[in-house]
Parts: structure tokens; C-alpha cells; sequence
């Protein structure tokens, strides 16, 4: 095993194969953002969502994607020019993984790619065993995403990291950081699955104390068609759609999207209608 690798799995709770991929997952999600750092790309974008919240601020969940966002709109953004620096990266810690480009069938502002590679053959190498059970052609892959036309009023930031390797990122601040999951809960199309994943988040940031930006909300809700152009947006607006949003909930589908993604299922046992619209009242932002 890479000693550094070995260095970094040191800490985490290993009790199960579905353990142990998540933790080569989480480790590759690091190892991708030193090779984009390498290649300048925090210069133009900023690294935001789940995954973002559980490196920086150490939320206690496991986040599957990467999800970025351009500081100014660009177009003409290539995302494919920063596959070379990650592969590169990977490789030197031997990881034979591959990006791929994903091609969309309709136009988007979300340039869209994955790194993909063998699980059994990275978990062997990661692990140094023989004895793992799961399927030879079963696959590792990451998506990572990048909106080009991102809404304004965000707040950055430089953070830094000294494993694998000391690196920089570029990334949204704690309000800006709520803002996007504000939005997430208002706004996701949660159809026949309720995300209970951002239910978890919006607790980990009310319980951190962290207050809102109230500008980059509303410039994400004007985006997604929530609420129209010009329209006055102030924290009692928002907490009212948010106990909207809370009584129409599937509490028991919610649970079970993000049970596996977490530690300590005993978590869940308080969430209810009325838990969510309570803790709303202590929610604060700034506009």
C-alpha cells in the first residue's frame, strides 16, 4: 500500500466492503482536486456541495460527487484540459483511472465528466488483501461537474490541504456554501425519492451556526424559475418556504436515502415534521 494512502485511511471507520469503497472513493475525490489544483484550475472555478462541506468543514457523511462552479460565466469553459493533470496525479499514486467526458443529449451549463476505473483492482492495491467479495467487473466511478453560467453573488475563498500532497483550492465560503443547499431543499426535484441528504446537511450547517448568503440564494432561486426576476426575498420569506417544503416530506423515504451514507443511523430517529420547522426558526442569513 502507498504510504500515504495508508496515512490517510488512518481515522476512518472500516467495518465493511461498503466501508472500504467509500474510503478509496473519498480518497480519490482528494487526490482529483490536488491534480486540478496543479493544473490552474481554481484560478476560473470554485469547489462547492457535500463533498466540499465534508473536506473542509468535516461533515460527517460520505458525498459521492465533485461539484464546482465557474466564478464568472464562460461558455467557452474546457473542461477536458484539466484530464491530463488528474490522470497524471492518480497514476503517481497508483491509481489507473480514466476520465470521460459526459456527453449531453440536450444543451446545459453542467460540463459533466467521470473517473472510472476497476474497484476489486484498486481495493486490492489499496488494501493489500486478497479476500475481497464483489464482482470483478463492478466499477469505481466519480462524477465530477462544473456549471459554466454560475448565479452571482457568491463568496470565495483559499483553503488548503497537506495530504496527499499540500494543495490549494479555491472554494465557496460557509454562507455561500448554505446558500447553494438552501436552494437544494427548496428546489431539487426530489420526485419519488426525497434526498435526505440535504436534509442532513441543512442540520450540519444550522448546528455550526453558520448564517446564510441571502444575494446568492436568491440569485439560484431566480435561476431555477422558484421565484421571478425582481421579486423582494427577505429571512422571514425564506423560512416560510422552507416549513412549506418540511410538511410535505416523506420522513421514513428520507432516512432511508442517506442511512448508508452515514455513521450513526441513531441520527435519524429525531427527524419529523416538526423537528425540521422548529430548528428552521434559529435559521439566520444576511442579504
Amino acid at each position: 500500500m502507498n504510504t500515504v494512502i495508508e496515512q490517510m485511511l488512518k481515522g476512518k471507520a472500516i467495518s465493511s466492503v461498503t466501508d472500504k469503497k467509500n474510503a478509496l472513493k473519498e480518497i480519490i475525490q482528494e487526490i482529483t482536486l490536488i491534480g486540478l489544483s496543479r493544473g490552474g484550475f481554481f484560478s476560473k472555478a470554485a469547489f462547492y456541495g457535500g463533498t466540499a462541506l465534508r473536506i473542509f468543514y468535516d461533515l460527517d457523511r460520505f458525498s459521492e460527487d465533485l461539484d464546482f462552479s465557474l466564478m464568472e460565466p464562460d461558455h467557452d469553459f474546457e473542461l477536458e484540459k484539466y484530464f491530463p493533470y488528474i490522470e497524471r496525479e492518480l497514476k503517481a499514486y497508483g491509481l489507473e483511472l480514466k476520465i470521460e467526458k459526459k456527453e449531453k443529449s440536450i444543451d446545459s451549463f453542467i460540463k459533466s465528466a467521470f473517473i472510472k476505473g476497476n474497484t476489486k483492482e484498486h481495493l486490492l492495491k489499496v488494501y493489500d488483501t486478497t479476500e475481497i467479495s464483489i464482482p470483478k467487473n463492478e466499477m469505481i466511478k466519480i462524477k465530477f461537474e462544473v456549471d459554466i453560467d454560475p448565479p452571482g453573488y457568491a463568496s470565495f475563498e483559499r483553503r488548503y490541504r497537506l495530504l496527499p500532497s499540500p494543495y490549494e483550492v479555491n472554494i465557496y465560503d460557509g454562507p455561500s456554501l448554505f446558500a447553494g443547499k438552501l436552494h437544494a431543499v427548496l428546489c431539487r426535484g426530489w420526485k419519488n425519492r426525497v434526498k435526505g441528504r440535504d436534509l442532513y446537511d441543512y442540520i450540519f450547517y444550522l448546528s455550526r451556526g453558520i448564517k446564510y448568503n441571502g444575494k446568492h440564494l436568491k440569485e439560484r432561486l431566480i435561476d431555477s424559475g422558484f421565484i421571478k426576476e425582481g421579486s423582494k426575498l427577505s429571512e422571514d420569506d425564506v423560512k416560510d418556504m422552507l416549513i412549506q417544503r418540511f410538511e410535505g416530506i416523506d420522513y421514513d423515504q428520507a432516512k432511508r436515502d442517506v442511512i448508508s451514507f452515514i455513521n450513526d443511523p441513531q441520527k435519524l430517529d429525531i427527524w419529523s415534521k416538526d423537528f425540521f420547522v422548529q430548528i428552521t426558526g434559529g435559521l439566520e442569513g444576511y442579504f
